[in-house]
């Protein structure tokens, strides 16, 4: 990867030389640093860019659209500055600044996804938001707990859909959006509709979308010093009612990971006078989906270890309302949001040869109210708002005989006596024009979260408490300042605080993490706190350069991360028949991560683009007498691309691209997966990159076909801390009309 940082300074050094000798010219760029770019995300209110302190992008429309990806997983990955880990097909967890899962906060039309079992090691939860009908997505990257309070460490993903339209002539305003899409790798049928009817005053949008994926096919050219790694050599199958190990005909086809998914949207606007009013229904649900990683798992003989592990259908079902209201001697702009959210998992389990057959299920309940406000006072924006979240966590399970279909009682991930969550919240914050070129930007929230939880049937764990209660406050803020030299100059620097209450899941679950361990509940955890240090430059020249880099440092306080640990004075537990090391949640006293991220983007012509990302992280907990890498913490990545646009043509040519995730930057205590990499023992990711192309021709106004190939030259490689190969040569064809 040093090669890789030695091209993008020579490519940034001879841009920069020759935007010396254009001329201006066309500035519809799709490169990633725009200056005067609005966002949304950072302040809840519309906000240009580059008057703010903390890094942001965003994926419009028309980008997402061209993408014409899978997942809204595999949309993040396309931006280069979002890293996703994968364990099985049907998800991708996304990782900032080497946060994941419960410390990078999803956002969803305003309404805050993560929920009191969101957990801290991959999540899945990002591929129910459905990428087909997003208007726009904002990723703030670095601590940004005064907006969005606890868990955005890492930094936000915030999703919004695209917004029902009123008529703006004397007809109703009808229009329509259907697509249909084919992958060769993923075996994937994907159908999209979505249509508008838009009256004077009252206007509804619906949306619809189906996807079946088959078994996805790896790249077929392995590494010369692991040629066998990552082929799925074998699967399970009760053949005559027993398991039975099944050779793999095909190495290259990772046999049970194929599932489906459909997801429905229905939004209504009413306008009365200077109020809107947005009704919000999103539904999402899926097939069983088969845990990959588990099922390929063998022991030291080479026996399988599962014969069934799967997910049973993630659902999410949401109801919000958003009214938004304009001018009154106390704001200038208001917007109230009431949500309710429904979500359930579920999680099934078979040994090899088994016959019982386990069953988890967790239910979340949650409802939130937010209430925002912004108002204009000479030189300063003062946006200022008040939050409220509840959840409610059901957790129930049994084992059931797959022979005689009796069932019997089994231990609950999360305590069966319930568990709940509160969270009050109030913040403000400030962005003061010093003056044109001097802007100030500040903010501080108070935050208190209660959590508890009842346990009621100890026979699998003879705790010494029945109940968790935790009752936390946390006080978080930022300073930035952001400095404009001239109009194509900004240089930004932040310092900005970031907390993570400890949630059902870091406090009280008992799970089995694979690897030979088992967590148990800890009730003295504290909060996750950070510190972030980061200073950027952005230059644009001529009106068509655009350089970007962003330095940081994160202090990470109470890091919660697991260690071993000892029940009832033993350091081994037999769980599900096996004996496994006890681990549980802890707070390390303190880690720290620190990375680079640099942009170069150039619009050489009307016709032709380029741009590139690179992406490094480092981070170690703090120990004595040697620091240790701390998990989550990806290897050097980022994504390079140009871009030709001819009249009704567009090309993209790209790669995507990792460095190699070293032994020596392995967590073996946590969430790194070294099982599933190179090396079991010690970890050891190598570096891959992928070359590939996608094309948009526009038939007519009405049509129009994209064609794409992805990994071209079919490289295998598995992307860091993922159990699950990336897919190999994938030929793409989606056809889109509208009306």
């Amino acid at each position: 990867m040093k090669k890789i940082f030695l091209i993008h300074v020579l490519l940034c050094i001879i841009f920069i030389v020759q935007a010396q000798k254009n001329k201006p010219g066309n500035t519809d760029s799709l490169n990633e640093v725009n200056l005067n770019e609005i966002t949304i995300s950072v302040t809840k209110f519309k906000e240009n860019k580059k008057y703010l302190a903390q890094q942001v992008q965003t994926i419009g429309s028309k980008k997402i659209a061209f993408y014409s990806q899978q997942t809204t997983a595999e949309l993040l990955t396309q931006t280069g500055n979002v890293f996703v880990q994968k364990s099985q097909l049907g998800g991708g967890s996304p990782v900032i600044r080497g946060f994941e899962a419960n410390k990078v906060l999803i956002s969803v039309d305003g309404v805050r996804m993560n929920n009191a079992i969101f957990r801290g090691g991959h999540l899945q939860n990002v591929i129910t938001m459905d990428n087909s009908i997003l208007d726009r997505v904002e990723i703030i990257f670095g601590p940004s707990s005064v907006i969005y309070g606890s868990d955005a460490l890492g930094g936000v993903l915030s999703f919004y859909t695209k917004k029902p339209v009123l008529k703006t002539t004397g007809k109703d305003t009808i229009k329509a959006n259907a697509y249909v899409r084919y992958a060769s790798a993923y075996q994937e049928k994907t159908g999209h509709l979505d249509f508008n009817i838009g009256g004077k005053k009252l206007a509804s949008l619906t949306s619809f979308t189906f996807s079946d994926f088959g078994d996805l096919k790896q790249g077929s050219h392995y590494y010369d010093d692991f040629p066998d790694w990552g082929k799925r050599t074998f699967y399970v199958k009760r053949i005559n009612g027993m398991d039975t190990m099944i050779k793999n005909t095909n190495p290259d086809k990772q046999v049970q990971t194929g599932y489906s998914q459909y997801d429905i949207l229905q939004k209504f606007l009413l306008q009365t006078g200077k109020i809107e009013h947005v009704f919000n229904f999103q539904y999402s649900t899926s097939s069983d989906i088969y845990r990959y990683d588990r099922l390929t798992e063998t022991t030291a003989a080479g026996i399988a270890k599962s014969a069934e592990w799967y997910y049973g259908p993630q659902k999410r079902l949401m109801a919000a309302y958003n009214m938004y209201l304009q001018a009154s001697s106390f704001y200038d702009k208001a917007q109230f949001t009431v949500a309710y959210q429904d979500i359930e998992e579920s999680r099934h389990n078979r040994n090899f040869k088994s016959t019982k057959l386990n069953h988890r299920k967790e239910n979340v309940k949650v409802g939130s109210v937010n209430a925002d406000f912004f108002k204009k006072i000479k030189k300063s924006e003062i946006s200022y708002g008040a939050e409220i979240i509840y959840n409610k966590v059901n957790s129930s399970a049994y084992a059931e005989n797959i022979l005689t279909g009796v069932q019997s009682s089994l231990d609950t991930r999360y305590p069966d006596g319930g568990s709940s969550t509160q969270s009050y919240a109030l913040y403000v914050t400030s962005l003061h024009k010093l003056s044109e070129h001097i802007v100030v930007n500040s903010g501080i929230r108070f935050t208190q979260n209660r959590l508890s939880s009842r346990f009621i049937d100890k026979t699998f764990f003879p705790l010494p408490y029945d109940t968790i209660k935790q009752k936390i406050e946390a006080l978080s803020g930022n300073l930035g300042l952001v400095f404009l030299p001239g109009s194509d100059w900004k240089i930004a620097t932040i310092v900005a605080t970031g907390f993570r209450t400890p949630n059902v899941d870091d406090m009280s679950k008992v799970f089995e993490s694979g690897n030979g361990t088992v967590i148990i509940p800890n009730p003295d955890i504290k909060p996750e706190r950070t510190i972030n240090y980061e200073i950027s430059l952005n230059k644009t020249i001529n009106q068509k350069w655009q350089l970007g880099t962003t330095f940081w440092h994160t202090e990470y306080y109470n890091a919660l991360t697991t260690d071993f640990a000892t029940f009832n004075g033993s350091s081994t537990i037999a769980y599900n028949g096996v004996t496994s090391k006890v681990v549980t949640v802890v707070n390390k006293k303190r880690a720290y991560i620190q990375g680079i991220s640099a942009n170069i983007g150039a619009d050489f012509n009307k016709h032709f683009s380029f741009s590139s990302v690179i992406n490094y992280t480092h981070g170690r907990i703090k120990e004595v007498p040697k620091n240790y890498p701390l998990d989550h913490v990806p290897p050097v990545y980022g994504k390079t691309n140009f871009t030709g646009r001819f009249n009704k043509l567009t090309i993209e040519v790209f790669a995507l691209y990792n460095g190699a995730k070293n032994s020596a930057n392995y967590n073996l205590r946590g969430e790194d997966n070294q099982v599933y990499s190179a090396d079991i023992i010690r970890g050891f990711t190598p570096a891959w990159f992928t070359a590939n192309l996608r094309t948009a021709y526009e038939i007519s106004k009405y049509c129009s076909v994209q064609v794409g190939v992805e990994n071209v030259f079919d490289k295998f490689y598995r992307v860091f801390g993922s159990g699950l190969g990336a897919p190999g040569r994938n030929f793409v064809i989606t056809l889109r009309g509208k009306i």
